[in-house]
This record gives C-alpha cells, sequence and structure tokens, in this order.
C-alpha cells in the first residue's frame, strides 16, 4: 500500500510541477505580447481616423441647447439643397416614378384624383393637351402638392405624365 500512495504523491508533485511550469511560460509570454502591443498600440489602433472618428460620434452631445442672446447659427437645420433629390432617387423612366410616388393617389383615387384606366376622368384632362398636364403636374392643383411632393426635376415629371397619359388614352 506505501508504494501506491508514494506513486500517486510522485505524480501529482510532478503534475504540479509541469502545470506550475506551464502557467508561468503563459504568463511570461502575455507580457511579453502586451509590452510589444504597447508600442504599436497606439500607432495602429488609437490614431487610426475611423477609430477617431467612432470615439468623436461616441462623446458627442446627444443634444444642442440655443441660448436667447448667443450665436445658435451652428443650430441651424441643415436642409437638402435647392437642386432636390439625389441622382441615385430620380428615376428613370415615367413607369418607375409612377410606381414610386404617384401611384399612391392614382391608383386608388385618393382625394379625388382620377384614377388610372378611367378614361371617363382622364378623357377631358388629356383633351387639355399634354403642356396643361405638365404644368399642373409641376405647379400642383386641387389636393395635388407641387411635383406630388418630391423634388424631381420638370422633366422627370413631364416623362411620367407622358406615360401616365398613355396608360389612359
Amino acid at each position: 500500500m506505501s508504494n501506491t500512495r508514494s506513486s500517486d504523491t510522485h505524480f501529482f508533485n510532478s503534475f504540479s510541477l509541469v502545470l506550475g511550469i506551464l502557467i508561468l511560460f503563459a504568463i511570461i509570454l502575455f507580457g511579453v505580447a502586451r509590452s510589444i502591443g504597447a508600442d504599436t498600440q497606439g500607432q495602429a489602433v488609437q490614431l487610426e481616423p475611423l477609430h477617431l472618428q467612432d470615439v468623436r460620434a461616441n462623446i458627442a452631445p446627444l443634444a444642442h441647447v440655443a441660448i436667447a442672446g448667443k450665436d445658435n447659427s451652428a443650430l441651424a437645420i441643415v436642409t437638402a439643397p435647392a437642386g432636390g433629390a439625389s441622382a441615385a432617387d430620380v428615376p428613370t423612366t415615367g413607369e418607375q416614378a409612377f410606381t414610386k410616388v404617384c401611384s399612391a393617389c392614382h391608383a386608388t383615387g385618393v382625394n379625388g384624383a382620377p384614377k388610372m384606366g378611367d378614361h371617363a376622368a382622364w378623357g377631358p384632362r388629356i383633351a387639355l393637351g399634354n403642356e396643361t398636364l405638365y404644368k399642373d403636374a409641376i405647379a400642383g392643383k386641387g389636393n395635388m402638392p407641387p411635383k406630388g411632393g418630391v423634388t424631381w426635376p420638370d422633366a422627370t415629371i413631364r416623362m411620367t405624365v407622358d406615360y401616365m397619359v398613355s396608360l389612359n388614352k
């Protein structure tokens, strides 16, 4: 029996020594990696422009307060430029424009808008001529806001009117 205890104790001591050496080696490797990383951390990560931009965004105040008697021009609301929508937002065909905006009212007849395919409602309007339809679509008429509520160029509105007229002839 004493041999079994002796061999178990010997194994436990040897295993503990090997495990201790491995843990010490891991701690030394961690320290070396940390010292190497400390030299490059500031250059590669902390000074990276995208990282700095994220940090600035995270620490920016959530709101700005306008103070009476002070210059609050920096707090002005930024609006879209007078040119209107970006080129990516402007449809390239009359069908796309109709589907994107005009169909909301002209497909269902909301607010008295003439429904697509209703030749009785469209006939008198088409008889007035395309120039009148262009003018009304661009300036707005009745419950329809100017350009249907979008900021597309006049040429896109004309293209859309042409498409709608072609469906209702």
